[in-house]
């Protein structure tokens, strides 16, 4: 649980490693409900070395002054995160400006 936005991460330990290591956050929204776009890696316990990276959308509710995470998806696949952006292009491409507009204020 984190107070900040800046807090917010998918870094994991389990005693004392490191298993889930956060790689690049991009905030897709902010606010009262905070969406972050994460990649990250695991950690394969039995090479010892970081698994591919993935990538991971997270929705967090700020209640009482703390962020508490709401809900997640994990891209199972980046040909699984490349389709799903392949088919957002394709329905977004063309949207009027005005709608691109008014979402880039509500994520600032």
């Amino acid at each position: 649980m984190s107070a900040e936005l800046d807090e917010l991460t998918v870094n994991y330990e389990e005693e004392g490693r490191l298993v889930r290591k956060e790689l690049e956050r991009v905030f897709l929204s902010k606010g009262a409900w905070a969406t972050v776009l994460f990649r990250y890696q695991e950690l394969d316990p039995k090479t010892e070395n970081y698994r591919a990276p993935k990538a991971m959308i997270v929705r967090f509710r700020k209640v009482k002054g703390v962020y508490r995470k709401q809900t997640s998806f994990n891209f199972s696949s980046p040909k699984q995160a490349l389709a799903i952006a392949e088919i957002l292009q394709k329905w977004f491409a063309n949207a009027p400006e005005s709608e691109v507009e008014s979402e880039e204020e509500h994520a600032s």
